[in-house]
């Protein structure tokens, strides 16, 4: 398996996987796939979603895929927002609009422990698999940076948006599934050869 797609248009998701996957396999995107729609995620955990994506591209396009579900869930907020932590203020909300409602919510809340967790979907020659990666940390009070400002992952003073991109990348719940993913990939290559 030389090429992968990843069923996301996240630009940002893009360079993260593919920092992480390089010279293991090649990663393609949804656009460098010509697949412009909007896949509806409409399961009830994580996996369910990821496995949406991913089985939406390998019926359409029949190639072998992957694709994340990602969310925050909060202890205070028994796990919310969750699964539905991209639309928390609404369906089309925006990642400010989401940050600004939970910091909201937890405005007299302590303690203010939370787990980021991402599940991978890989639909392959051998079936359908699962990576899942999570990190434990805290919500700040108030934003700090952009992409993330609010969550400090555990035995940092930092959020995930201070952090510098390969730092992020060494701890991130994305990070530690992609890398399951990466020693699957591996061990499947050296199987093959």
């Amino acid at each position: 398996m030389k090429k992968l797609v990843f069923a996301s248009n996240n630009a940002h998701k893009l360079t993260e996987i593919r920092a992480i996957l390089a010279g293991k396999v090649e990663v393609i995107s949804l656009g460098e796939l010509g697949c412009h729609d909007d896949i509806p995620e409409t399961a009830e955990t994580l996996e369910g979603n990821a496995l949406i994506k991913a089985e939406y591209i390998h019926r359409h396009y029949g190639v072998y895929c992957f694709a994340d579900d990602t969310g925050l869930e909060v202890e205070a907020l028994d796990g919310a927002p969750g699964v539905y932590s991209a639309r928390f203020a609404g369906e089309h909300a925006t990642p400010s609009e989401n940050v600004t409602l939970l910091l909201d919510r937890l405005s007299h809340t302590q303690p203010r422990h939370a787990r980021f967790r991402t599940v991978v979907a890989l639909i392959d020659e051998l079936g359908t698999h699962f990576f899942e990666g999570s990190i434990e940390g805290t919500i700040t009070t108030e934003r700090r940076g952009e992409n993330d400002p609010i969550f400090i992952p555990e035995g940092e003073l930092r959020t995930f948006a201070q952090l510098s991109e390969s730092e992020k990348n060494s701890m991130s719940h994305r990070g530690r599934a992609v890398k399951k993913l990466a020693t699957y990939l591996s061990a499947l290559a050296c199987h093959h050869e």
